[in-house]
């Protein structure tokens, strides 16, 4: 099974949000995704099977509050369920974060997580390096608690001054595509 990630576009958004629709309890209108493809084009992902339909999603952000700590924040993911166990997941997660650093210098990103998720909860534990920085109670419309957790993208920053020292040419950024594109 071929699985083709890339970066999201505005022309995404509607099977972004039926992806949200079929995997997910928390759903969000439209301008809210549109929000997100407008002021961080470069942070969201898309999964999609070798016939061009999206099986899953990273919707991502920048914190706005934060200039002295920049981070990131995982919005929502889904992978559909036909899809799941296949490393989808993790390697939305890894080019969001990656995304983060190489655009935005972000040094950490964080995301909420239902407490009784326990496949999200493993997934970001075991295989992403997320750790649980507190509880949040009552945090879903339903009324409950999320873990509120955060990853360190240090490994990425390694990764990027790594490709920057193999550069022959002498310039120093060498990340493609449209990522730092922000005009």
């Amino acid at each position: 099974m071929s699985i083709n990630i890339r970066c999201a576009t505005t022309d995404d958004l509607l099977n972004i949000q039926h992806c949200n629709l079929q995997c997910l309890p928390e759903n969000y209108q439209m301008k809210y995704y549109l929000y997100h493809a407008l002021s961080w084009p470069q942070l969201s992902y898309v999964a999609e099977d070798e016939k061009g339909r999206i099986v899953g999603y990273v919707l991502a952000k920048m914190e706005e509050d934060c200039e002295d700590n920049p981070h990131g924040h995982i919005t929502s993911l889904a992978v559909k369920r036909s899809h799941r166990r296949l490393g989808i997941a993790q390697k939305l997660m890894n080019q969001a974060s990656r995304a983060m650093v190489e655009c935005f210098g972000a040094k950490y990103v964080s995301l909420h997580v239902r407490r009784s998720n326990r496949a999200a909860l493993n997934l970001y534990t075991s295989s992403l390096q997320f750790e649980v920085s507190e509880v949040e109670p009552k945090y879903y419309a339903d009324g409950e608690d999320a873990y509120a957790m955060k990853r360190d993208l240090s490994s990425f920053y390694m990764e990027k001054n790594a490709k920057e020292k193999t550069n022959k040419d002498g310039n120093t950024h060498i990340h493609t595509g449209r990522c730092c594109d922000r005009s």
